[in-house]
């Protein structure tokens, strides 16, 4: 079988920190995989060597069995790894449909020039259009980025996200600062995201994240400690020594 991803004897070090230490899984496509540990467990540092925003001391990662570990992070994205982050990172001034636009341009073969703006005709518009319907932002792209709420921030970023068609899609912690209704809506809207995308999520709202994973990985120093699905990794005794000390 070709895994989706699969990460081999991943370490990577700062001074003498170990944030990840000989980490080594795999997902099949398609699969809803969840990441889960304490904080500083080394999970974000994680998605940011499997992105290209890092690079691993050594090890390997390949995404549908194309060896990218050291590639750089526009090589991934064609490759067809997208990510969110923890921290908002779209452009506040520009409109919704600007943010998702850029995010297009990004994996096409066209090329961007400054001077010479994109016309609201262009089909890229129009296809940046339907991706804001399809996290229920219909008729919003006027509006500034950061002029809408952070859950529909959130799901602009998702929205972002999907416009580069990806195959294997990094969700860090989706569901962090929104509130209750804002989490339903966010919720719902990751469950419904179509299984041609792999999906794997770090997420520490363990309800959400049990009832979305079907396999959990837990990280704990760095470390891979616990592996398997929901029943299996809920039940393991270093899973409740990790977050019940006992």
């Amino acid at each position: 079988m070709t895994f989706a991803l699969e990460i081999k004897n991943l370490c990577k070090s700062f001074g003498g920190i170990k944030v990840t230490q000989d980490v080594s899984f795999s997902v099949k496509p398609g699969e809803r995989r969840l990441i889960i540990g304490p904080n500083g467990a080394g999970k974000t540092t994680l998605f940011n060597q499997i992105s290209g925003e890092l690079k691993p001391d050594s090890g390997s990662i390949k995404v549908f069995g194309e060896d990218l570990t050291f590639q750089p992070v526009h090589r991934r994205a064609h490759a067809g790894v997208s990510r969110t982050y923890q921290i908002i990172t779209l452009f506040p001034k520009d409109t919704l449909l600007h943010n998702v636009v850029l995010s297009l341009l990004g994996v096409s073969n066209r090329r961007f020039q400054a001077f010479s703006p994109l016309t609201v005709n262009d089909a890229l518009f129009e296809k940046a259009e339907s991706i804001l319907d399809s996290v229920g932002l219909t008729g919003s792209g006027h509006l500034a980025a950061g002029e809408i709420s952070y859950g529909e921030q959130r799901r602009v970023e998702i929205a972002v996200a999907m416009a580069q068609s990806p195959r294997l899609l990094l969700l860090d912690e989706p569901l962090a600062g929104l509130s209750q209704d804002e989490r339903i809506i966010v919720r719902d809207l990751v469950a419904a995201l179509p299984k041609t995308t792999t999906i794997v999520m770090i997420e520490h709202d363990m309800d959400v994240a049990l009832a979305f994973a079907e396999q959990i990985a837990v990280l704990h120093y760095g470390s891979l400690i616990v592996e398997g699905d929901r029943e299996t990794v809920v039940n393991h005794p270093r899973t409740r020594e990790v977050y019940l000390g006992h």
